[in-house]
């Protein structure tokens, strides 16, 4: 999630664990851990796939903010002027206020390393895009009353009960929409194909599923309000001949542990060189993916892999039209909101009549 969500989550949990203890001090101190595990984003690997795929690396990992919240613990206990407060007290202080920031990360769409340095794949249940109005703004509202009028538990508390509820109520909504779809997959033989189901920008009323079937990418917006309206199933192509290069490159590799098998590759002319690009399909929306990483060279002796990759920018990113069309889509599935509007022609391999 986003700084000032991850930063607000901090501050509420500290005040709903020891707010009636230290006031605003929780509330603050809360706000500096839950912001803490993002400070790797100023480490730099020097390559853009190391880059992306560390974030949310070893200073998400349970293993280790568990030893960081002991710590801090036994030195509070040691140190801070209120001897009253229990080492347990501290301890879930500093622990629940570290791991709720990776935890909620992993209910997002990106991938977060929790199970670090165990080499398994980011874990990533996503329930709420990245940056989401509903769940931020009662911790807001929370912690800006507890700043206000002093009582460090009363806001806060209620603020982070009025956001679990959120995703409650959003880990519903997903159950609804998976519903929705299994006959759709079942129709096109998908039951078994990877797929990958996420809100949609900033809302979870409107879902996005992206399916996979070698070479095709399937894409579906189900909304709950759709009534018994069927979803359209929209299908690009995604430059799987090229994909053998691509994992003859070690970013290549890494690319695919951290975001296969959602990812697309082409040959893109950048700075006057033939490219192997590969992007990731997961993050953003068809037509305005976020991510796209250099991976190979083409030269007279063919493909050749890149020492260091590079970030290659987005065509186009989505304009208001494009952002007021999928606030309309919100509520109603007609008029359709086909991504293919926003897709490159020569990726397009089928879509329905409506659009």
């Amino acid at each position: 999630m986003d700084t000032l969500t991850q930063a607000a989550l901090g501050a509420a949990v500290g005040g709903a664990v020891l707010g009636r203890r230290l006031g605003r001090r929780a509330v603050l101190i809360g706000a500096a851990l839950g912001t803490l595990p993002d400070l790797d984003v100023f480490i730099d690997y020097g390559d853009a796939v190391a880059n992306i795929t560390e974030h949310r690396g070893f200073s998400h990992s349970l293993f280790v903010l568990s030893g960081l919240a002991t710590l801090l613990a036994l030195l509070a206990r040691r140190f801070f002027p209120a001897r009253d407060i229990s080492f347990g007290h501290w301890w879930a202080f500093f622990l629940l206020c570290l791991v709720t920031h990776p935890l909620l990360d992993a209910l997002t769409t990106y991938g977060t390393q929790i199970w670090w340095p165990f080499d398994v794949r980011p874990s990533a249940w996503p329930v709420v895009f990245i940056i989401d109005p509903l769940y931020t703004l009662p911790l807001l509202v929370g912690v800006g009353a507890s700043l206000v009028t002093g009582d460090g538990h009363r806001g806060p508390a209620w603020g982070l009960g009025l956001s679990c509820a959120y995703l409650l109520f959003a880990m519903g909504a997903k159950g609804l929409i998976e519903h929705r779809l299994t006959p759709l997959l079942a129709e096109h033989g998908l039951d078994d194909a990877p797929r990958l189901v996420q809100p949609s920008p900033f809302n979870t009323l409107l879902w996005r599923v992206t399916v996979m079937e070698g070479d095709l990418q399937h894409e579906i917006l189900i909304g709950l309000f759709d009534g018994d309206r069927p979803p359209l199933l929209e299908t690009y192509r995604r430059g799987s001949e090229l994909e053998s290069v691509a994992l003859a490159t070690p970013q290549g590799r890494r690319l695919d542990w951290f975001a296969g098998p959602f990812l697309r590759y082409a040959v893109r002319e950048h700075k006057g060189e033939s490219l192997l690009v590969a992007t990731d399909l997961r993050l953003g929306f068809p037509g305005f993916y976020a991510f796209s990483f250099s991976l190979a060279r083409y030269e007279k002796a063919g493909w050749q892999p890149l020492e260091v990759s590079e970030t290659i920018p987005a065509p186009s990113r989505a304009d208001r039209d494009v952002l007021r069309r999928l606030g309309q889509r919100l509520f109603a599935a007609e008029p359709p909101f086909c991504t293919s509007e926003f897709v490159a022609e020569r990726w397009v391999v089928d879509v329905p009549e409506a659009c």
